[in-house]
């Protein structure tokens, strides 16, 4: 009885969750909506629907008796009635206590597995904080003497769309069955093509057995004559006998002939079969994937739920102001690919407040609104696919600065920089490491972020654009396919290998005249639609053999790949057509293959690489770009260690600094504060300064700003590492000419091991 009672509860906790999950994003959809609008006609609408909420997700949390949840939920009713009553007005302090809670209740929600709920003393602090706002004794609160606040009685309660439960027409299913649907539904494609391919076979032996018959007629007279001559006893030798068995075998091959007929006419009703229940399938699996792709669609709304809460976190801790703006949320787009698409556009949003959107003193004194605005734009395209646009009215890019970040990180040379457009050099940051910031944070400054954006879209089989205007903004496109089930392929043959390349990065196939390829600057190169476009051998760019290669040949079949303004064209061996092909994974074992996407099997049963075009046009790019050489490479090579000055007065800390710099490689030098340091500057080179911030004599940011000022050491890059974390130190660090700030109670060797090797 006991483990009955236990299972019950568990299916009533999985479904318990699902409903505390859309009651929580309703109420932080609410809170938001509630900060735009804090007075006017919604407002108490949007505090009645937030309300209605938590009174709901406290009653089902006391059904699975998950207390702390249930007290938090108790005590938001509590401040929402008082809003609702308009004892208390809507404020600045409250919307940020609501915040917390709202976090806190989430952090609740995700760690309760079953286990004993205890109310922990942060989840009582919270409860303590909201039972005083709901009193009006919260700091910064004052009691409001306005009338209560009550919907008028003809507008309706509008609730957010995730706030709705499951009504008679619709269903809840869990996603990992779904899922397992959708591989199911993709599987049947692999059946689907082997039909087609067994068509098409039948079709070919029908073909080759109408050619033999055809062949077999045309000897039927001499047979005859064989006949004849062979009863008559003339023109042979042989005995009686061996004329016999001559004329059996005439016999034979005289009856073969309607027995031929026989199994034409069968193999004619097998083809016809065969074509039609291909046919069948075809349409059935199409109809099929097609609705279960439908019901793995989703509104982009859902995926934006919860960024409008994470961008008032980081501007409020930024001291920045910011609007977000969001257009064509109501298109559906695969969930699997919402799923994919949160960090990303996570990294964009940051990037958007952190490097793009100013302070309100600097965006007023240039003439700007003092709040930034924040754009996320969905819109569907031709071809089944969707563009995503993010785009900020901030600072915009500066493409010398990223030129010179590139530089020193070996991307680029000087050489190849003088040549590159304003868009081509903004295009630099996407390259890993290169960063803008003028100061490396635990969250940001290390250049990895559009790398890794960047590096997701193109797994999703999509293409990323920037455009960016200095003083302007900085605009994101992002353009990807709708589902990520089938797509269409081009089957290709490099030597004796078959593969497939996605047809959407297919620009187009030619056949190129051997006599119309030119050499220009030792490249080879061929001019499709009056525009000059490389040529690269694709065996070469997949460091295949060459065998195969038909010298001889007058022309070569070639297919155009582009992405963003940039098209190259590949030589192969032959193009065998386009299909449609199932990505398959290539396991974890080779999560990542250069060049390769995938694979995929073929109707035959041939399992074939699946290309990735973006992986393609970079080798392509490498293979025929001049080589230059590195920042790193021009460097003299030496034995001896790079130096580290360390300072640092807590003794542990300066122990432990030491051992992990000397583990990694570095000559270490301690110094016990800001003034020892500098002496020792003044003594010895070094090639990086490590420091804490708060120290006798001599503090970090008086150490950074001292080095700064020295004419000798103004290039010695510095590294604070502190406990003191606010907005004001951070800006601090970044005035006084710091490289690096990074906050002790979030420090991990790693870290800061990356960031040294990046600054020297």
């Amino acid at each position: 009885m006991i483990k009955k009672n236990d299972e019950l509860l568990q299916r009533l906790l999985a479904t318990f969750r699902i409903e505390a999950d859309e009651h929580l994003k309703a109420m932080m959809s609410g809170l938001i909506a509630l900060e735009k609008s804090p007075s006017g006609p919604e407002t108490a609408s949007i505090v009645e629907t937030v309300f209605r909420d938590a009174h709901s997700l406290k009653g089902a949390s006391r059904a699975v008796n998950l207390v702390p949840v249930e007290s938090m939920c108790q005590a938001l009713e509590s401040v929402f009635a008082e809003l609702k009553n308009g004892r208390i007005p809507v404020s600045l302090p409250l919307l940020d206590l609501l915040h917390q809670a709202m976090d806190g209740l989430g952090t609740l929600l995700s760690s309760e597995r079953g286990a004993a709920p205890t109310i922990t003393s942060s989840v009582a602090a919270l409860i303590r904080d909201l039972d005083q706002a709901a009193s009006g004794d919260l700091p910064g609160f004052a009691p409001a003497k306005a009338p209560a606040m009550e919907a008028p009685a003809a507008s309706p309660v509008l609730h957010p769309p995730a706030a709705f439960g499951a009504t008679s027409g619709t269903v809840r299913i869990s996603t990992a069955k779904l899922d397992a649907v959708m591989r199911q539904v993709e599987e049947l494609l692999s059946p689907r093509l082997a039909a087609r391919q067994r068509a098409l076979e039948l079709r070919d032996t029908a073909s080759t057995l109408s050619a033999w018959k055809k062949a077999r007629t045309q000897i039927q007279p001499a047979l005859r004559r064989i006949e004849r001559s062979a009863a008559r006893g003339g023109h042979f030798n042989s005995s009686a006998p061996d004329r016999k068995e001559l004329l059996k075998v005439l016999d034979y091959l005289d009856g073969e002939h309607l027995f031929i007929a026989t199994i034409e006419d069968r193999l004619a009703r097998l083809n016809k079969s065969a074509a039609r229940d291909q046919r069948a399938l075809a349409g059935m699996t199409d109809s099929l994937m097609q609705d279960v792709k439908e019901m793995q669609l989703l509104p982009f709304a859902s995926l934006l739920e919860i960024l409008p809460h994470l961008a008032r976190e980081l501007a409020r801790e930024q001291g920045k102001e910011m609007e977000l703006m969001v257009h064509g949320s109501e298109i559906e787009i695969d969930r699997r690919m919402l799923d994919e698409l949160k960090d990303p556009l996570i990294h964009l949003l940051r990037n958007a407040i952190d490097h793009g959107i100013e302070t309100p003193a600097v965006r007023t004194a240039g003439g700007k609104p003092s709040y930034g605005t924040i754009t996320f734009a969905v819109s569907q395209r031709d071809g089944g696919k969707v563009e995503l646009l993010v785009a900020d009215d901030g600072a915009g890019i500066d493409g010398d600065r990223v030129k010179v970040a590139a530089r020193k990180l070996g991307v680029s040379s000087s050489e190849e920089d003088d040549q590159l457009s304003e868009c081509e050099a903004v295009a630099l940051v996407f390259q890993s490491g290169v960063s803008t910031s003028p100061i490396i944070t635990d969250v940001s400054g290390r250049g990895l972020g559009l790398a890794i954006v960047r590096e997701k879209v193109e797994r999703l089989g999509g293409v990323i654009s920037i455009e960016s205007h200095p003083g302007a903004g900085t605009a994101f496109h992002i353009v990807l396919p709708l589902s990520l089930a089938t797509f269409r392929g081009v089957l290709v043959r490099v030597g004796e290998r078959l593969c497939a390349i996605p047809s959407a990065g297919v620009e187009r196939v030619a056949r190129v005249a051997v006599h119309d390829i030119r050499t220009v600057e030792n490249r080879e190169t061929i001019v499709l639609d009056g525009q000059v476009v490389s040529l690269v051998d694709l065996s070469d760019v997949l460091e295949m053999s060459r065998l195969g290669k038909k010298d001889t040949a007058t022309h070569i079949p070639v297919i155009v790949l582009g992405q963003d303004e940039g098209r190259i064209a590949f030589r192969l061996d032959e193009i065998l057509g386009e299909q449609e092909i199932l990505v398959k994974t290539l396991g974890p074992q080779l999560a990542r293959v250069r060049n390769v996407a995938g694979a995929s099997m073929l109707g035959t049963g041939q399992v074939v690489p699946v290309l990735n075009v973006a992986d393609l046009l970079k080798s392509a790019v490498r293979q025929v770009a001049p080589a230059y050489a590195s920042a790193a490479a021009e460097q003299p090579v030496s034995g001896t260690k790079q130096a580290i000055l360390v300072a640092e007065d807590s003794i542990t800390s300066r122990s432990l600094l030491k051992n992990i710099l000397g583990s990694a490689g570095y000559a270490v030098t301690t110094a016990v504060d800001g003034m020892d340091a500098y002496t020792a500057l003044k003594t010895a080179d070094f090639d990086l300064v490590v420091s804490d911030v708060e120290m006798p004599r001599m503090d970090g940011f008086d150490l950074t700003a001292r080095i700064r000022a020295d004419r000798q050491l103004a290039e010695l890059p510095v590294v604070l590492v502190t406990a003191l974390e606010s907005r004001e130190h951070r800006e601090r660090g970044i005035d006084v000419g710091a490289n690096a700030y990074i906050v002790k109670s979030s420090f991990d060797q790693s870290n800061l091991l990356e960031i040294i090797r990046r600054l020297i």
